[in-house]
């Protein structure tokens, strides 16, 4: 996720990890900024890399962000993929924000996959309609 931040052009971007061992080399390698906890801080795209919110495990009902947080970002992106709809995707969903959803990452992953191995790119319809196949 921070490798392609990076290289989609973000230039300001802070790791948020418990860890600060792995957090700030992960940072460092891409030369952000690291913190332990997001605290005061509100970005305008919040992503969320962690199980927090995923079916089954810890934390499933839970948000990785303060509701404040989400209320003052622009965008969401969370890539857990099951629950389709996570807490997270719901709260950004409910509050209007635009929202990237675990469920369209798979399916941008198999459209890229594709054609890889075929060179036949699906169409942004096909990438769209598979990705609501995804969560039915």
């Amino acid at each position: 996720m921070v490798a392609a931040l990076r290289d989609n052009g973000f230039g300001e971007v802070t790791v948020i990890a418990r860890n600060e061992v792995t957090g700030r080399a992960l940072a460092d390698q891409y030369g952000f900024g690291w913190r332990a906890e997001l605290g005061e801080l509100r970005p305008g795209l919040l992503v969320n890399a962690t199980p927090i919110g995923m079916s089954g495990g810890q934390g499933a009902d839970g948000l990785p962000f303060d509701e404040d947080a989400v209320r003052a970002a622009e965008a969401v992106f969370d890539v857990v993929a099951l629950p389709p709809d996570t807490p997270l995707v719901r709260a950004a969903s409910a509050l209007g924000k635009t929202v990237i959803t675990g469920a369209e990452v798979i399916a941008l992953q198999a459209a890229a996959q594709l054609e890889l191995y075929t060179g036949v790119r699906p169409s942004p319809d096909q990438i769209r309609r598979a990705s609501e196949f995804s969560r039915s």
